[in-house]
């Protein structure tokens, strides 16, 4: 029942596709604040809870069509329907070229089928539009270390880290020469 409601959802969000995807929200301050607080946080379970809230602000796509086609997709990708979700999300990247969040979702699926090459431009692309998107900076990290690529991989992972130094990823960094980790 609810997959019809939402296929039917997208259908009738269609011709509003069309028109054009406005602004993505800006959550630039409450990231940024959440970044700070996640920075000061004084263990690794107060900085997962802050950094759960981040994807409240991630999540939130321009529009009640772009909010059905990533909820779509992310429930594909839950339920491994990787075809389905990269669709979902394929329509969502070309409905909000500038929705940093579909891009990564986009990649996240790719990542999951193990094709690291087609994850890394979108990987890009999300990190172009939204620089201190922790999670793709952290996704690009593990795709550029399942490409071989781990002199990159490091730098992008201290960047993440550096944004919060709680991510699950953090175990991956290597100490650098002349820096303790």
């Amino acid at each position: 029942m609810k997959l019809a409601l939402v296929s039917c959802l997208i259908s009738l969000a269609t011709p509003v596709l069309g028109d054009g995807c406005p602004p993505a929200p800006d959550h630039g301050i409450a990231l940024s604040q959440l970044l700070d607080e996640v920075r000061d946080a004084p263990n690794e379970m107060a900085g997962r809870q802050i950094s759960n809230r981040m994807w409240e602000y991630w999540a939130d796509a321009p529009d009640e069509p772009a909010q059905a086609l990533l909820d779509e997709g992310m429930r594909a990708r839950g339920a491994y329907d990787f075809l389905r979700a990269t669709r979902a999300f394929d329509r969502l990247v070309d409905y909000c070229p500038e929705y940093a969040e579909g891009y990564n979702q986009r990649a996240f699926v790719n990542f999951l089928r193990r094709d690291f090459a087609a994850a890394l431009p979108d990987l890009n692309q999300a990190i172009a539009l939204s620089p201190d998107h922790v999670a793709a900076l952290a996704g690009k990290a593990l795709t550029l270390i399942e490409l071989g690529r781990d002199d990159e991989a490091q730098v992008v992972l201290r960047r993440a880290v550096a944004l919060n130094p709680w991510i699950s990823e953090r175990h991956l960094l290597r100490e650098a020469p002349g820096q303790e980790l």
